[in-house]
């Protein structure tokens, strides 16, 4: 029996592929997803909000120039200049959705300052809840959509290519049962690749799936060893699960690290508590080597806790109070940089498969993330690749030649996943070391076979070994230190050039 076939497939139901799917009207679109109701997916888990220069002095040449900074000067520029200039047309769009951004005491938006931005320009929902609100929005309308069909509860597993063109998936549900779908156009979206390490905010389902199935079938990645570690997830006995995450924006309302003496952690750095989060994330690193790392936001106006009820609930669940204690916290991995290479349209190096979102790389994050520019690239990108990839699934679908099937392959068993992110959070953290991630490689090549995270961290490891020297969330300490020395982690001259010249320049 022939496949079934979809003018348009697209894979996840976060923010990046829920804005993909409703641009695509009114072409017909299947939307896919393994968790039920946009659930499972790190959109939801999401803090911050969407950075974009509404606030009077403030400029997208502003933003793009923080982007830049805080990327290391790795970023592609003119992503960056896209992604900047269309953000207040991006939040203005999801007020228009249903998106209800906070207020100011004069009615207009409520604006934040995160980590690396120079002025106050963050719009949240809901307070520390803007990923939830959001989503729900894109949900909402979405569910509303004519042109939009549901799966849930299915598994993307493999790829269909003919005459090396995608030209469908696979679907795999909760019982084995398996479904070919060809479609004109496949668009990824599926999240990155935090739940590889053994500490990280990120859900579960957010292992680098869609990466996987992209290398299975050939597809170009670029910048696998950026990856991203938020300095302040709630240090918790979570046995395995995901962290909770402790908002870059309560540093921005006056919160501050510090370390077990109890002394200011960030004062070393002109943008103190606010300094890009690589740098912060290295400086935690290093001080928990002597002792805990505390945020006190004792200082806080009473009543904070109103704009931050996520933070308030985590903190609760593990017995403490932050408005009276301070919250323990560590690094975790947080966002991956790096992904599938695109162009501006979201297209990869195959024709018919597209890519949005965390899974994507069009190169506007540079080596670092800048706060609060990830819900904004979903939107911004994943509307521009669905109008794009619905346009360009119109044309006839390649023939001539049999149907291939790129599978991604067997999950990893629980006991072995748990020991591979052990070893990728030793040797693939915040800090890193040429031995230890050859040590690592050697590891994980018993795993190889096993299953497919093993063969995504091996593709991360052999990035980082490519690249010897330290750039942004990518840092490399000399394999052996003085003894007695210890290494500095936070600015450093010669690693710290392409940032000072990205502020130049930018």
């Amino acid at each position: 029996m022939a496949a079934p076939r979809q003018p348009l497939v697209v894979v996840g139901h976060g923010v990046a592929g829920l804005s993909a799917a409703l641009a695509a009207a009114p072409a017909p679109v299947l939307l896919v997803n393994r968790a039920r109701h946009g659930e499972g997916g790190a959109s939801l888990l999401a803090q911050g909000g969407i950075a974009a220069a509404l606030a009077p002095g403030d400029s997208t040449a502003a933003h793009a120039r923080d982007t830049i900074a805080a990327g290391a000067g790795h970023n592609d520029r003119d992503a960056v200049l896209r992604l900047t200039a269309a953000a207040p047309a991006a939040s203005a769009w999801l007020q228009a959705q249903g998106v209800a951004f906070d207020q100011d005491a004069r009615g207009g938006l409520a604006l934040g300052r995160e980590g690396g931005h120079g002025v106050a320009r963050i719009v949240h929902a809901g307070g520390d809840r803007s990923g939830a609100r959001v989503t729900a929005a894109l949900l909402a309308r979405a569910r509303a959509a004519a042109h939009i069909q549901w799966r849930e509860q299915v598994d993307a597993d493999a790829l269909l290519l003919r005459a090396g063109a995608v030209v469908g998936v696979r679907l795999r549900d909760a019982a084995g049962r398996c479904e070919p779908v060809e479609a004109g156009a496949v668009v990824l979206a599926t999240g990155g690749l935090g739940a590889l390490f053994a500490h990280t905010t990120n859900p579960a389902a957010s292992a680098g799936s869609g990466l996987a199935l992209a290398l299975a079938a050939g597809a170009r990645v670029r910048d696998l060893e950026f990856v991203q570690f938020h300095p302040t997830a709630l240090r918790a006995d979570a046995d395995g699960a995901t962290l909770p995450l402790i908002t870059e924006a309560l540093r921005g309302a006056g919160a501050r690290l510090r370390d077990h003496r109890g002394q200011l952690l960030m004062a070393f750095h002109p943008l103190a508590d606010l300094a890009p989060r690589d740098i912060v994330a290295r400086t935690v690193w290093q001080a928990q080597r002597k002792g805990p790392v505390w945020l006190d936001a004792s200082a806080l106006a009473p009543g904070w806790e109103a704009g931050f009820p996520t933070v308030l609930a985590a903190c609760r669940a593990q017995g403490i109070d932050p408005r009276s204690q301070p919250i323990p916290v560590t690094p975790a991995a947080h966002f991956h940089m790096g992904g599938i290479a695109v162009d501006a349209d979201g297209a990869s190096s195959l024709p018919g498969l597209y890519a949005v979102g965390e899974v994507a790389c069009n190169g506007v994050h540079g080596a670092n993330r800048l706060a609060s520019n990830s819900l904004l690239e979903g939107v911004v990108c994943g509307r521009r690749t669905g109008q794009v990839a619905a346009q360009r699934a119109r044309a006839s679908t390649p023939s001539g030649a049999a149907t291939r099937l790129c599978e991604r392959g067997p999950d990893l068993g629980d006991a072995e996943r748990t020991a591979l992110r052990d070893l990728l959070w030793r040797a693939a953290g915040p800090v890193r070391t040429g031995e230890g991630l050859r040590q690592a490689q050697v590891a994980l090549r018993t795993l190889a076979d096993s299953g497919w995270e093993a063969r995504l961290a091996t593709a991360l490891l052999e990035a980082a070994l490519r690249r010897p020297g330290s750039l942004g969330a990518h840092w490399r300490e000399a394999d052996a230190a003085p003894a007695g020395v210890a290494p500095v982690v936070g600015l450093r001259a010669g690693a710290d050039a392409p940032r000072r010249a990205a502020l130049e320049k930018a």
